[in-house]
């Protein structure tokens, strides 16, 4: 999958848990989860667990801690799925 790819279904992840819609709109690379999108720290670990399941992958501590913004997200899903970073 492309960055772009991972990024339009990642779009889909989010949308349940943004209180912001116009942000998720304007979605880009380095939005933040929590600033940008008004995501609370407790959708975190939903997001992360519907990631997981979208993408066939298992995200561990370490990679979750990274995951901020969008770009850090799709960067740890790539690495995830096997692509190393897209």
């Amino acid at each position: 999958m492309t960055r772009q790819e991972i990024l339009d279904e990642l779009k889909k992840v989010l949308t349940p848990y943004t209180a912001d819609k116009e942000a998720l709109a304007k979605v880009d690379e380095n939005t933040d989860l929590i600033k940008d999108l008004k995501i609370n720290s407790a959708n975190l670990v939903d997001i992360i667990i519907d990631a997981e399941s979208k993408y066939n992958i298992e995200i561990d501590y370490d990679s979750a801690d990274r995951m901020t913004n969008v770009g850090s997200c799709i960067d740890v899903i790539s690495e995830k799925m096997g692509q190393g970073q897209v």
